[in-house]
């Protein structure tokens, strides 16, 4: 989850530079050359439409910046929590002297995707 959060914000990232960019070049191109062709769209208004753009997408992300934060948070805790659920199993199995029975596949595949989180399983 949070690789995908991670290259969502980048994607953000990349956009709000992208549309500097943009505007960078679109200026310079409005400089070098003479906006004076007709039935063409205003180079100054394009830009304003840029600009406007580029404010919609800094919103964006600050909306979803948030989300970023409570995910990461959430997925913290959900390990802390796991990792004291473990702890504790181990503590039983050493006290009472048991054994769980073999992992069952679905088990071992969401142990196997845990791990990269969680390196103590």
């Amino acid at each position: 989850m949070e690789a995908e959060v991670d290259k969502l914000e980048l994607m953000f990232q990349k956009a709000d530079s992208d549309l500097d960019y943009i505007q960078y070049r679109l200026e310079y191109e409005i400089k070098a050359t003479h906006p004076d062709s007709a039935g063409k769209k205003n180079p100054v208004t394009l830009l304003k439409e840029l600009t406007a753009l580029k404010s919609r997408y800094q919103t964006l992300y600050a909306r979803f910046k948030p989300v970023i934060d409570e995910q990461k948070e959430t997925k913290s805790r959900i390990c802390a929590t796991l990792n004291k659920t473990m702890t504790v199993i181990k503590e039983l199995q050493k006290h009472t002297d048991l054994e769980l029975s073999p992992m069952t596949e679905e088990e071992k595949t969401v142990t196997e995707q845990l791990k990269p989180h969680m390196p103590d399983l």
